[in-house]
């Protein structure tokens, strides 16, 4: 968002957007430009409260649960990844679990977490993919951080996310993914068409919940 409008888009900085919905605990609006659903920086968490929100997870990699839950991503991803591949898990919380399932297939894996995994070194690399699952949503300044990634992929490397998206037959109003106070942006297939080309990326998959996005060859 910028600076001097907090309440200005923080994917296109534009500042024409309109009051979407409220409740008891926050706003949100929809930029009139890219389709974001974004709550404004005064109801952000502090990067304390944040963290002890993460802390409470119970993120257990031996959860075949929370193993099949990766899947939705896992299955499409390794369809399209050459063998022996080099990827960073952007995000990868309190307990790394989609980074292990990608090392059982063959893969290397690194780390970088905000809080946990705080190994600034990777933003140094080139990838072959990269991984962001549930992290999205968490952005404050999403196009910051997705440049970044698109930075450090490999012609033809892949930035694969994970997140629920808002489609018109959603109802908002009942939708339990907007209740996470540490949810402050919510994408639709409109906003990650624009994303994708701001990005310099093409849409290799996008679906309800997996978003595949590759760069290309001569990039």
């Amino acid at each position: 968002m910028s600076k001097n409008n907090p309440t200005a888009c923080p994917i296109c900085d534009n500042g024409e957007k309109q009051a979407f919905f409220s409740d008891t605990e926050r706003q949100y609006y929809r930029c009139s430009c890219c389709d974001l659903i974004f709550v404004p920086r005064e109801y952000h968490l502090s990067e304390s409260e944040e963290r002890a929100r993460y802390d409470s997870h119970n993120n257990d990699p031996n959860d075949l649960r929370y193993r099949n839950f990766f899947n939705q991503l896992l299955t499409p991803l390794l369809a399209i990844l050459p063998g022996n591949s080099y990827g960073l898990d952007f995000g990868s919380g309190p307990g790394p679990t989609l980074s292990l399932m990608l090392e059982e297939c063959g893969h290397k894996v690194d780390l970088y977490d905000k809080f946990y995994v705080q190994n600034e070194v990777v933003f140094e690399n080139c990838y072959d993919f990269i991984t962001a699952t549930e992290v999205v949503e968490h952005l404050a300044r999403p196009l910051k951080d997705l440049n970044l990634l698109a930075g450090i992929l490999r012609k033809g490397g892949v930035l694969a996310i994970m997140t629920e998206i808002v489609s018109p037959q959603l109802d908002f109003t009942n939708w339990y993914y907007k209740n996470d106070p540490s949810h402050v942006c919510f994408f639709s297939e409109k906003t990650f068409v624009y994303l994708a080309n701001l990005l310099g990326l093409e849409i290799a998959t996008l679906s309800e919940r997996v978003i595949i996005l590759r760069k290309d060859l001569t990039s």
